[in-house]
């Protein structure tokens, strides 16, 4: 999906590993133009990054566009309110998951 000029920064990528906090927060800090040292898995994305819903919405999607197989939906959107909760919410996806006994850096 795209909106207005928005496309992906790199071609999807698949879930052969679980998401760190690091590759959360370059995303993060790219989307919404923030320094990648004030992102923390505590970093709020509306009250400490400014994110609005349609921001957080935005960065769901390139998300989605990078990594093959993330789903994220309206709902999970909502509930995600820190960076570690969108960390959490990727890892807990199926490919993930299949993996947890192999990596340790799921957890």
């Amino acid at each position: 999906m795209t909106i207005g000029s928005f496309t992906p920064f790199k071609q999807a990528a698949s879930l052969s590993e679980c998401f760190s906090i690091d590759d959360v927060r370059v995303l993060v800090a790219q989307q919404l133009d923030v320094d990648i040292e004030s992102i923390t898995s505590e970093t709020h994305l509306t009250n400490d990054l400014g994110a609005d819903l349609f921001d957080r919405v935005e960065l769901m999607l390139r998300i989605e566009n990078q990594f093959a197989g993330v789903e994220i939906t309206d709902d999970d959107v909502e509930q995600i309110q820190v960076v570690g909760d969108l960390v959490r919410h990727l890892n807990t996806s199926k490919s993930c998951d299949s993996r947890r006994g192999l990596a340790s850096s799921c957890e």
